[in-house]
């Protein structure tokens, strides 16, 4: 997937890894991954929700769950 950035900049996660998607758990979801036992990495879930950071001006973009349609923006304050 690939979008533009408000700052202008094209963000795109076609490359694995990249500097682009962020991994994030709840705690509660992490409990419960860990819970499984022991896990490889590749096993991992993906999380809930997909969270993308801009490498130009860092604002940091949550997706709705199981969506490409941008949920949340958050800007840095200065």
């Amino acid at each position: 997937m690939r979008f533009q950035c408000r700052c202008g900049e094209t963000l795109s996660n076609s490359m694995a890894p990249n500097d682009v998607e962020l991994k994030f758990f709840s705690d509660r979801e992490w409990d419960s991954i860990i819970n499984l036992g022991e896990i490889d990495s590749v096993d991992l879930p993906d999380p809930a929700q997909d969270v993308w950071k801009c490498f130009a001006c860092e604002r940091i973009y949550f997706f709705k769950p199981n969506s490409d349609e941008i949920d949340k923006v958050y800007v840095l304050e200065t």
